[in-house]
Order: C-alpha cells, then sequence, then structure tokens
C-alpha cells in the first residue's frame, strides 16, 4: 500500500458525464488516480496490472458490475480496497457489497460532497457507508451484532423464525442435527443472546423481517 496521504485510485463508470465528473473532481483534490474505464472488463484489467490502494467502482456496469469485481478480488486476494458507487438505495445490495468485503458504498447523488471523506476513511482502513444509504435503510435500527452473523447463520435463524425444529432444519440444510445444535449455540453468543430455553426462537420471531430481506 501507498502512503495514506495520497493512495493510488482507479476509477470505472460506465456513465461518460459522471466518470469525468468524479476523474476531475479527484485530481483537482490531488489524489493519485492511476486510470479509470467504462466498463467492468476495463476496470478488473487496470485492479489486476496496477493493483490500486482503492478502486471506486460503478456497481452496474457492463461485462462485470463492481460487485462482481469485488467477489473476483476477494478471491484472488487482491489487496485493493473496493468503494462502489450507485443510484440504488438497496438493502440486498448493500448486504451483498459488505459480503463481499467492500470498503465503501456511496450514492451517486451525494459522490462529490462524500468521496473526499470516503477514500480518508478507507485508507485508514476504515469502511464508509454514505450515511443517506443507512438512513433510508434505517440499517442503524438492526440489533447489536447482527452483523456479526454469516449468511449460513442468518439462513439457520430465519429457519427458526419459521418453527422448524432442529431436525427439519438438519434435514433442510443437509447437516447433522448436532451441526445444528453448533450452529445456534454460536448465533447466540454472537447475539449475546440469555442462555435459556427459546431464547433464540424469540429472538427469531421479533426480528423475523431482517431475515426476509
Amino acid at each position: 500500500m501507498n502512503n495514506k496521504t495520497n493512495p493510488t485510485i482507479i476509477i470505472a463508470d460506465d456513465h461518460p458525464l459522471v466518470l469525468k465528473g468524479l476523474h476531475d473532481f479527484l485530481i483537482e483534490k490531488e489524489f493519485n488516480v492511476l486510470a479509470s474505464a467504462k466498463n467492468g472488463k476495463e476496470a478488473l484489467t487496470l485492479i489486476k496490472a496496477h493493483k490500486p490502494d482503492i478502486a471506486i467502482l460503478d456497481i452496474k456496469m457492463p461485462f462485470f458490475t463492481g460487485l462482481q469485481i469485488a467477489e473476483k478480488c476477494k478471491a484472488e486476494n487482491i489487496p485493493t480496497k473496493i468503494v462502489l458507487i450507485t443510484f440504488e438505495k438497496d438493502e440486498k445490495t448493500y448486504y451483498d457489497a459488505k459480503d463481499l468485503g467492500a470498503y465503501g458504498y456511496v450514492l451517486k447523488e451525494f459522490a462529490l460532497v462524500e468521496i473526499e471523506n470516503c477514500i480518508t476513511s478507507v485508507i485508514n482502513n476504515k469502511p464508509y457507508f454514505s450515511p443517506e444509504l443507512l438512513n433510508f435503510l434505517e440499517i442503524h435500527k438492526l440489533p447489536e451484532n447482527f452483523d456479526l452473523l454469516t449468511n449460513h447463520e442468518k439462513g439457520i435463524v430465519e429457519l427458526i423464525s419459521r418453527n422448524k425444529t432442529g431436525v427439519e432444519i438438519a434435514e433442510l440444510l443437509s447437516i447433522s442435527p448436532r451441526t445444528v445444535e453448533k450452529h445456534k449455540s454460536n448465533i447466540i453468543k454472537k447475539l449475546k443472546l440469555e442462555q435459556k430455553q427459546n431464547s433464540l426462537l424469540i429472538w427469531a420471531k421479533e426480528n423475523s423481517d431482517l431475515l426476509n430481506t
């Protein structure tokens, strides 16, 4: 990684005006923009060639989306930190981005206002997600430690909220009932629930709306 005051950056967006506006803004702010790309294929090629500190990517692009590029970088252990920009205020996309290890998620209408703070945060290893997005999705209202659950654990909790027994969950997920119980124990610890009967079932039912998004 380069020094924190002038990280290397690659940007990609299939909208020429957005790409130019973002590029010119970053150059004006004296950021070290190595290159820009107009689609996902070009972006991925540039990332592999230069391994920049940060890649600022439109989520929806031809060939590869920003999320697909994030997935490929994660699979290939490319250290570039991914920042996604989009017009979409979508909860599934937000969680997909977090699961893929994206370091930033910025709404395009606020990009020129937020991107400098985003880059500063990301280069200091602090993820940045647009406050407007978080307010829109009401992410701040999520129960404590919900984000610590893996997708697999969330799936188990969702089944619990539907009154599925441990045996039924085991059959549905093709695992042993003993493994289900281990998962339940880990989930209870992560959520810091009381170690008493039905505590996880009660929590699952109270938060079922989070589990069906």
